[in-house]
């Protein structure tokens, strides 16, 4: 019997300032609770991870700022854009999430939003350290010296 291959479309949103703007340290990967319209926008990729960040409150971690445009199709029990939405992680992750915050100059950022292949909604948060100016001047550094050097191997 031959098999039917369906193809999925990926939805990979990144957050690309994250990474100049923060030293990335350790990665988790977290569900989102979302209501039926919020789930069907980001399936279209029409989501955006500018200027958000997360938090703990109660014991629970919730992602802020997180742009999801209403759905088109949506009736009027369509959701808000940039409601606060709760993430799912173990307590463990989030015992380490807050002991971490509570030194000064970390924080926690989420740089990817994608459907993993059950169809379900993921966030990749990294706890990380803001980067001082001269730390971002050294990052744009080393991406224009690893540009030149890709240009000089095409090149020969």
């Amino acid at each position: 019997m031959a098999e039917k291959k369906v193809k999925v479309k990926t939805v990979n949103i990144k957050n690309k300032r994250a990474s100049f703007d923060y030293l990335l340290m350790d990665k988790f990967t977290a569900g989102i609770v979302l209501t039926g319209t919020e789930i069907k926008s980001i399936r279209a990729g029409k989501a955006s991870l500018v200027d958000t960040f997360c938090f703990i409150h109660n014991g629970e971690v919730w992602v802020k700022n997180m742009y999801v445009a209403e759905y088109s199709y949506g009736s009027y029990n369509n959701h808000a854009a940039r409601r606060d939405r709760k993430l799912l992680l173990n307590r463990r992750e989030i015992q380490k999430m807050q002991q971490a915050t509570k030194t000064p100059g970390y924080t926690i950022v989420p740089t990817l939003l994608f459907i993993d292949e059950n169809g379900r909604a993921k966030l990749d948060v990294y706890l990380c350290r803001g980067k001082k100016e001269y730390d971002k001047r050294e990052t744009l550094k080393e991406k224009q010296d690893r540009r030149e050097m890709d240009r000089q191997i095409k090149r020969y």
